[in-house]
């Protein structure tokens, strides 16, 4: 049996969760090194800054309107928690309840936008959330009074507090079971950005040292979402979203970096078509993933992409033709012999608890593959010439009888 393409999506997701889980690491590094926290604490003030408005125009750029809100939400937090002296959050009323705000807000705004659909900035979801922000904004303008008009000590010591108030605790599990769930249903890098974000937010609210621990925490949170918003936008230009391989223009990427001793194969999927016309574009689209998941497991060191449509290209970089055949061959002989179930149109998702009439039955299926290969020679010499000596090679493949190998 073949393993479906959940691997593929698992497999994004792990990478989405280690490049937030790095960040949040390097900010603790440095935060307990001496030195390092000496040269960063001129810099953070101009770094969080930088890092706000750029995600901002960044996320703008790609229509992100969530990763907008959530950054405006932490640069909020960040604002509203500077604009206290040392004393300010300690032994001051407004102080206290301006600090327990922040932290019951904060995590309840990076829940609800990690699930917001989006719809644009100007659609009515988008103006109920610049309310929220601003209606918020105020409200911590009113709550800092006199200090509002201070100038803000961004890096003064804010010193230990002992009581977090147990609402914010409360809020802060709720929004982590939000966005783990929202991670667990989509599995983007901007779902485990929000992810991170919140863990940063709850170590910057919770930190017991100076204003710069708890500033380069929120910072840290935003520039997890400006990376996770980098990493969606790489994987929507250079991944196929209905496979999960890399698409074509990864494929144009790979081909520079390939040294003088390679193999390409070409790979089509038999009767494609047939398949489309006879049970849908819905059946069409599970033979893709079908065969996807297989060409993601493929031997010798092979990189598979979607080259587009029913095609797909396999790079095996330092391998001749002769070294690739074997696990070519494996890799046809693994999707002839899988089985494909396509249900029937009236049989239900899960089985009933009483005695149903009789419906017709699934329909088994079985897909086969055809492959060409090629390699570098007098005539194909350049990675180009290769493909199009593979996909000749294919051709011959198919001319044959199909579900075979040429070269």
């Amino acid at each position: 049996m073949l393993r479906q393409p959940a691997l593929l999506a698992f497999k994004g997701s792990l990478s989405a969760l280690v490049t937030g889980g790095l960040v949040l690491l390097a900010t603790a590094g440095l935060l307990r090194s001496p030195a390092l926290r000496a040269a960063f604490a001129g810099l953070v003030p101009a770094l969080s800054y930088v890092v706000f408005v750029s995600g901002v125009l960044l996320a703008w750029r790609f229509d992100r309107i969530r990763v907008i809100f959530a950054l405006v939400a932490i640069a909020l937090a960040t604002w509203g928690v500077s604009l206290f002296p040392v004393a300010g959050l300690k032994n001051t009323l407004p102080g206290a309840v301006v600090w327990g705000g922040i932290a019951l807000i904060l995590p309840l705004d990076l829940g609800l936008f990690a699930w917001f659909t989006e719809r644009g900035l100007l659609s009515p979801y988008g103006k109920l959330n610049a309310a929220l922000l601003a209606a918020e904004t105020i409200v911590v303008a009113l709550l800092c009074g006199d200090a509002a008009l201070a100038r803000p000590r961004l890096l003064a010591r804010i010193g230990e507090f002992a009581h977090f108030p147990a609402p914010a605790l409360l809020a802060f599990a709720t929004a982590l079971v939000l966005v783990a769930v929202r991670f667990a249903l989509r599995r983007g890098a901007v779902e485990a950005g929000f992810l991170w974000a919140l863990v940063a937010a709850f170590l910057a609210l919770t930190s017991s040292g100076s204003a710069l621990e708890t500033v380069l925490y929120f910072t840290a949170g935003g520039l997890i979402l400006v990376v996770s918003l980098i990493e969606e936008s790489y994987a929507l230009a250079y991944l196929d979203e209905l496979t999960g391989l890399p698409g074509r223009r990864a494929l144009n990427a790979a081909l520079l970096k390939l040294g003088p001793r390679y193999a390409i194969a070409m790979i089509d999927i038999d009767h494609f078509k047939k398949f489309n016309d006879t049970h849908g574009h819905h059946v069409g689209d599970q033979v893709l993933r079908k065969v996807a998941a297989a060409l993601a497991q493929v031997g010798g060191g092979g990189q598979a992409f979607r080259y587009g449509g029913e095609e797909f290209a396999v790079l095996f970089s330092g391998r001749s033709v002769d070294e690739t055949l074997r696990h070519l061959e494996q890799l046809r002989q693994a999707i002839e012999e899988s089985e494909f179930l396509v249900r029937a149109p009236d049989r239900p998702l899960k089985k009933p608890a009483a005695a149903a009439p009789v419906l017709r039955a699934s329909k088994t299926l079985h897909i086969t593959i055809s492959i060409g290969a090629a390699e570098p020679t007098r005539r194909a010499a350049t990675p180009n010439q290769v493909l199009d000596a593979a996909d000749t090679a294919l051709f011959r493949a198919k001319q044959a009888g199909r579900n075979r190998v040429a070269v």
